[in-house]
This record gives structure tokens, C-alpha cells and sequence, in this order.
């Protein structure tokens, strides 16, 4: 049996159950559990008696919202709930309602919580057998490719449920963006500045390869969460868009204030100050509204000043080799996919090492 700790409490988010509610209820008391604090996200009165059950026959802290605001928000009452009533809370482990977490499994993910206290732990489902359903497959596998890309979060399960939460992200994700489903990948993102990640391997359970029953909208909550993900990364291309638009806008007026020198040199002024204004904007605009950095300013301004001069480097020596190499294929061709092949490289570094965002 397993000795629950008193200040890990398990928070089981729920909309309209069934019986496998009360089925994990069961099976958790007889595992020890006395800490279990089940949010009614708003269902209608026909699953009262599934929340009356859990209240009277199983112990449970039953926080009701009148209609249903979502996971996310579920998530985020059940946790302001927790750190005003217990200032002695070390973190929380959620789980789902819907019969995919077991006891065991659960009662993994806090063990694995009392021995890292301060990470976020993620109970991960193995998505190389064949048990799972084509559209969890298909969505989990998507999902955690552009999350690795665009965010830089590498985990192996981007929609897993079982989570240890530390008592300080708690706190943090009380004002964090989002109150459905995509809340749970708002989390795995802001987890990356200051709360390293454990994963736990755990079973994967479904009802049927087919017909598993989730409240997830495949397209309403799909297009919250890659919103999530495009984010930052459209903000990025609008970032070096209007960069390159004001460098040609100060490149036309430079050139008519340098005029009246050598062609040579105004047009080599004009192009330097140009430049030099156009990458501050862009260094500003990424560093504050972009990336959010927590960097210390000079030394973001010399990683940014560093990155900028190689990528120029770059660009020249690879488009005058590949001029050589297909002499039959026009030079702007070459410029434009060689600068996007950087232009992608110099998001990923900027994210992961010119903009710093660990408080």
C-alpha cells in the first residue's frame, strides 16, 4: 500500500464522468490516498451523484464550478485552493479522470516529486506499441515534433495528464495563459525557464484503439494549442520583417543625406548605419516582445552582435560557393535558400542561447 504525503495533494480535473471516476476512486483509497481534491468543472446535474460519491464515500474535496471554464482553469482552481490552504505544500500530482492513470503509476510520479521537489515530473505513455489510437498517435507525434522545434521543449509525451507540479510553478501558472486543454502545453513551456523535466514511463490505457472517450475537440482545442507553439515564431518572422523593411526605408534616406560623397563611400555609409540602426530595433523588438529574456541586456546585445556578424559570414561564403558549384542557377535563388536555412538556425539560437529566459 502505498503512504500517500500529506502535502502532495492528488488534483483530478473532471467534466461530465462516468463510472471510471469512480473506478480510479475506488482504487486509489484502497492505495492509501486520503488527499484527493476533485474539481466539477460545470457539469450538468445528471453527473451530480458521481461527485456526491466521491465527496461522501471516498473523502474527496469536491470545488464546483458552475459551468464549465475549461481544464486549464480547473487546473488553476484546484491549485489556489492548495497553496492558501497548505503553507507547508511541497507540490501537487494531477491525473485524469477518465481511467488512463492507475494507482501505481500515480503514486510514481509522487515518489518521483518528493525526490526532485523542484521539477516537473510527466508521467509519459510508451506511443511505440500498438495500443494506441491513430489520432492520439498522429496528434501526440505532431505535437511533440513542433513543440521541440518552436519551443524547445523535448518531452516524449506532450499531452500526458500525470503531472508532479512543484509548489512554486503552481503558484507561477496561476497567471499563465490559457484555460483548456492547451493550458497543460502552456505549462510544459514555461516549465523550460526554470523547472527542469523528469519523465516517468507509465501504462498506456485506453477504452479501444478506436473509440476512446475524451472531451477534447480535435479541432477547436488543436488550433488553441498550435496557436501556442506559432506564437513566438510568427512573432519572430514580423520581427525580421519589419527589420529588413526599415533597413531598406534607412538605407534610401542615408543614401540621400551621403550623396554628395563618392559613390563608393556614401553607399558604404549608408548600408553601415542602415544596418547598425535596423539590428538594434530588431535587437530591442526580440529581446522584449519577441523572446521575453531575462538576460542581462549587454551581454544579450553581444550574443546578438556575435550571432548576426557569423550569420552574415555564412551567408556570403555558402552563396558564393554554391554560385561556383551550379554556375546555371541564378544568384538569388541561391541567396534565398541558403539566408532561410539561417534564417531558422538564427531563431533556434537566439531562443536557446542569445535570449536567455530563466529568471
Amino acid at each position: 500500500m502505498f503512504k500517500q504525503n500529506s502535502h502532495i495533494p492528488l488534483i483530478i480535473p473532471s467534466y461530465e464522468p462516468d463510472e471510471r471516476l469512480i473506478e480510479l476512486l475506488k482504487r486509489l483509497t484502497n492505495s492509501g490516498y486520503d488527499n484527493i481534491i476533485i474539481v466539477n468543472d460545470g457539469s450538468s446535474e445528471e453527473y451530480s451523484h458521481f461527485f456526491e460519491d466521491a465527496k461522501n464515500n471516498y473523502n474527496c474535496t469536491v470545488i464546483r464550478h458552475f459551468i464549465n471554464l475549461g481544464k486549464g482553469r480547473a487546473l488553476k482552481t484546484a491549485f489556489n485552493y492548495c497553496l492558501s490552504k497548505d503553507p507547508d505544500l511541497i507540490g501537487c500530482v494531477t491525473a485524469d479522470s477518465d481511467g488512463q492513470h492507475t494507482s501505481s503509476d500515480i503514486a510514481s510520479v509522487m515518489e518521483a516529486l518528493i525526490k526532485e521537489p523542484e521539477n516537473l515530473i510527466l508521467g509519459c505513455r510508451d506511443f511505440s506499441n500498438g495500443n494506441i489510437p491513430k489520432k492520439s498517435y498522429f496528434g501526440n507525434t505532431l505535437t511533440r515534433q513542433v513543440c521541440r522545434f518552436l519551443c524547445g521543449v523535448n518531452v516524449s509525451d506532450t499531452q500526458t495528464g500525470l503531472r508532479g507540479i512543484p509548489k512554486a510553478f503552481m503558484a507561477d501558472l496561476l497567471d499563465t495563459a490559457g484555460e483548456r486543454f492547451e493550458f497543460e502545453t502552456r505549462m510544459l513551456i514555461e516549465s523550460k525557464n526554470n523547472f527542469p523535466i523528469t519523465e516517468i514511463p507509465i501504462e498506456t490505457i485506453y477504452d479501444s484503439k478506436e473509440n476512446h472517450q475524451t472531451h477534447f475537440d480535435p479541432v477547436k482545442d488543436s488550433i488553441r494549442i498550435y496557436k501556442i507553439f506559432g506564437g513566438e515564431f510568427a512573432k519572430f518572422i514580423v520581427s525580421s520583417l519589419s527589420s529588413s523593411v526599415l533597413d531598406l526605408v534607412l538605407f534610401a534616406l542615408f543614401c540621400k543625406i551621403f550623396n554628395s560623397l563618392y559613390a563608393g563611400i556614401y553607399i558604404t555609409l549608408a548600408t553601415v548605419s542602415a544596418r547598425v540602426l535596423s539590428a538594434t530595433y530588431n535587437y530591442i523588438i526580440n529581446y522584449a516582445f519577441v523572446f521575453k529574456s531575462k538576460e542581462n541586456r549587454s551581454l544579450a546585445l553581444f550574443k546578438y552582435a556575435s550571432l548576426a556578424i557569423v550569420q552574415m559570414s555564412l551567408s556570403a561564403l555558402f552563396v558564393t560557393l554554391l554560385v561556383t558549384a551550379f554556375s546555371n542557377t541564378p544568384e538569388v535563388v541561391i541567396k534565398i535558400i541558403v539566408d532561410t536555412i539561417l534564417f531558422f538556425i538564427s531563431y533556434y539560437i537566439q531562443r536557446e542561447i542569445v535570449f536567455n529566459r530563466k529568471k
